[in-house]
C-alpha cells in the first residue's frame, strides 16, 4: 500500500493499532491546523513537527522519547487554540498508547 509521499511503511507497521492510530490521529489534527484561518506565532513548528510525527508513523514503529518531544513541541505551539483542543488531545491518547519511554 503506497503513501502519499510514495512512502511504504516498515512491515509489519501497518497492522500495529498504535500506529494506525497515531497516523489517523496527526492526519486529523493536521487537517484542522491547515484550514485554521488564524495565524498565530508558534504554527510553523506545530506543522513541522505534524510532519515529523506523520513521517515517523510511516516508517514503522516510532522511539516512545522522539514521539514525546514531538507531542510536547507541538502541545506548547498550539496548546492554547481552543479550536484544535480535540485533535491535539486525539494526538496525546495516540503517544501515550506507546507507554512510557524506558527509564534511565
Amino acid at each position: 500500500m503506497l503513501r502519499s509521499l510514495g512512502q511504504r511503511p516498515v512491515t509489519g507497521s501497518e497492522n500495529d493499532p498504535r500506529v494506525t492510530g497515531l497516523r489517523t490521529a496527526v492526519s486529523r489534527l493536521r487537517r484542522e491546523l491547515a484550514v485554521l484561518p488564524a495565524d498565530f506565532p508558534d504554527r510553523a513548528t506545530a506543522e513541522d513537527e505534524l510532519a515529523a510525527l506523520a513521517a515517523m508513523a510511516t516508517h514503522g514503529v516510532p522511539e516512545v522519547p522522539r514521539l514525546r518531544g514531538s507531542l510536547l513541541l507541538i502541545a506548547g505551539a498550539i496548546g492554547s487554540v481552543s479550536a484544535l483542543a480535540g485533535g491535539l488531545s486525539d494526538v496525546r491518547h495516540a503517544v501515550e498508547l506507546f507507554g512510557e519511554p524506558p527509564r534511565r
